[in-house]
């Protein structure tokens, strides 16, 4: 199973929370943008649980990625708790109201190949944005969590792209829906993720800081002119190789998708 070797390289070389030395982080160089791009992480990340349910409910006939899925729960879990860690070092607190309320669960995908395909695009988007911040991030502390997360990310990214082809090998019926989904979140200027998405109209997410809140600021303060355009091209190209076809514009997805609902 794919999973075995997913699990045994976590086990040889993923990090742990006793990894990061909280006691280094340096107060002095702490921005309020830190903060808040803290804060969205951990909303972020939060998520995780409701995901993992959604996952174990939509591919109760697939042991090899549920597997993979509980793996993948607790990398994230440990992001989520790695950012409120370094919060509660710098003194800022994190309300439970909000996080509690992240439970709720997903309704299933249009099929299980659109769920793996939202979920590669997620993963893509915070690897970037991650990677970025912590570019922008002089402190120290801070700045380590964020690129391993971003690593991390990326690793997760890799693995819903495994599962993605596979599925789509034995159901390519579900191709239109995987293009559906790529057009959704990549048609317009802005960040889109399945929290924001699917999340959004929480109360419980009033006057808070959500992960819109992140990749706003990401977008203000960070993002060099036409970043958002190149991980957008970059996430249609991993789509392009998973379907076969040439998806790096608009235009593209739209006719792919046409055709294959023909």
């Amino acid at each position: 199973m794919h999973s075995y070797e997913v699990f045994t390289q976590y086990e040889r070389n993923h990090w742990q929370l006793k990894d990061i030395d909280f006691t280094r982080v340096r107060r002095d160089l702490v921005r309020p943008e830190h903060v808040t791009m803290a804060k969205s992480g951990v909303m972020g990340e939060s998520n995780v649980i409701a995901a993992v349910h959604g996952f174990l409910n939509e591919f109760v006939d697939d042991y090899d990625f549920s597997t993979f899925a509980v793996v993948w729960g607790y990398q994230e879990v440990q992001h989520h708790y790695a950012f409120k860690t370094w919060l509660d070092a710098v003194g800022e607190h994190v309300d439970d109201a909000p996080v509690e309320a992240m439970r709720e669960p997903y309704a299933p995908g249009t099929t299980p190949s659109a769920t793996l395909a939202t979920n590669i695009i997620s993963e893509l988007t915070v690897n970037h944005v991650y990677r970025r911040v912590a570019a922008a991030v002089d402190e120290p502390v801070l700045k380590d969590i964020l690129l391993r997360a971003s690593r991390d990310e990326a690793g997760h990214a890799r693995e819903f792209i495994h599962y993605c082809r596979g599925r789509l090998a034995k159901r390519p019926d579900e191709i239109p829906s995987v293009l559906e989904t790529l057009y959704v979140y990549t048609s317009d200027a802005k960040i889109k993720h399945p929290v924001s998405m699917f999340k959004s109209s929480l109360t419980e997410l009033d006057d808070h800081e959500t992960i819109d809140t992140g990749f706003e600021l990401f977008l203000e303060q960070v993002a060099d002119e036409g970043e958002l355009q190149e991980l957008q091209t970059k996430i249609r190209r991993v789509f392009g190789q998973l379907v076969d076809q040439d998806l790096t514009t608009n235009g593209r997805v739209r006719r792919a998708l046409a055709e294959a609902l023909a």
